[in-house]
Order: C-alpha cells, then structure tokens, then sequence
C-alpha cells in the first residue's frame, strides 16, 4: 500500500510498458499517451506483426521528467523532496548528501514563486525552506503550502542562519515541522529529515 492508503503496483522491475501501463504510471488517459506516441513526444516501438505500442523505461522516466510527471508511480519508495533555497552552494550540498542516500527524488528552487508553483506540480513529500528568499520570507511559502489542498501533506524544515528564537517560534507556528539553523550538522538533518517521513535513519553521509 502507498502512504495514501491506496494499493500501488509494483514497477520498479519492469522495463518495457504498455500505453495502458504507462497512462496508469502518469495519471492520464491512455489515448492522451498514444497521442503523445504517435506524435514523437513519447518515444518506443511497435510489437513486430501488430499495432501495439511498446514504451522503454528509460524513455518514459524522461517523459515523466519532461513533463513534471512525480516519479513515485514508478520508483516505489522513493520520497520527493524540494529544497528552496537562493545559495547554489547550499542547494548543491543538499542535492549531494540527499541523491547519495538514493531514497529520495530531488528538485530545487531559488525563490518563494518558484517554490509555490513547484509544490502544486511536483507535490513534495518534504521541503526544506530557507528563511531568508529574494522575493518572500519563507514563513509565507510555508503559510501557502499549508493552506493549500493538501496542506498535511508535506513536512517542511526551515533552515537559517540568521533568526532569533521569536522568528523560530512564528516559523513554527506558521506550519513548520522543525528549524535548524546554519551551520547545520548533516546527520542530524538527515535523521530528522528521516524521522518525519517515517523511514529507517540512512547511511552515514559525514565521508
């Protein structure tokens, strides 16, 4: 059973899909997948002697990707997770240590507009949110997420280096689930990170 409580096929050991497999995977109509074949959108093969239509994995993983399609349909288990955050340098951290675990899925974003419309399109799991954005504070993007219409959804972890204990309590009272202040300690995010999507602590990402 996925998170939701609803029953999820088993993918992540097949190679090669149907269009009736693959519009199960993305959440749309098989026609609109056959449409996307037959226009050179969506890449594949004909079954020799027959009509049937035949999608590699690898070529609708980059479909999915192309079209901000959540992989979790695909790769079972894996958790989205969406950093926000206007340093390049600490979104390269996070995006290391997070895609060595293997366990999560991750995209970034650079300002509070752009971390709005990415939660809607790319639902995540969890995001960690720094305080100080280019545009908005980040409370406001977490006063968003929150009240959109899956506002339980998502576990946000705010991150900065610059609030005093009032702004933290306000974070939290926004809707945050926890705040760490930089410079973090990587395990400790990690375990946290880990405790509020309900999985096992990873490996050991200090080397």
């Amino acid at each position: 059973m996925s998170a939701n409580g609803r029953g999820t096929t088993d993918w992540s050991g097949k190679q090669v899909f149907t269009t009736g497999e693959a519009a199960e995977i993305c959440r749309v109509s098989q026609q609109t997948i056959i449409r996307c074949f037959d226009s050179g959108r969506l890449n594949g093969f004909r079954v020799p002697g027959s009509r049937f239509r035949r999608i590699p994995r690898a070529e609708l993983i980059r479909f999915m990707k192309d079209n901000e399609i959540p992989l979790d349909s695909i790769e079972a288990g894996k958790k989205r997770i969406l950093v926000v955050d206007d340093d390049p340098e600490i979104v390269e951290l996070f995006r290391d240590i997070l895609d060595r675990d293997g366990r999560f899925e991750v995209k970034s974003a650079a300002t509070g507009y752009d971390a709005g419309a990415l939660s809607e399109s790319f639902k995540p799991h969890l995001m960690i949110l720094d305080y100080m954005l280019p545009d908005i504070n980040g409370d406001l993007v977490c006063q968003r997420v929150r009240e959109g219409e899956e506002p339980a959804d998502t576990r946000i972890i705010f991150v900065s280096g610059v609030v005093n204990q009032d702004e933290v309590d306000r974070l939290l009272g926004a809707g945050a689930d926890d705040f760490m202040k930089k410079p973090f300690n990587v395990e400790k995010l990690m375990a946290r990170v880990a405790e509020l999507l309900d999985m096992p602590a990873g490996a050991d990402v200090s080397n």
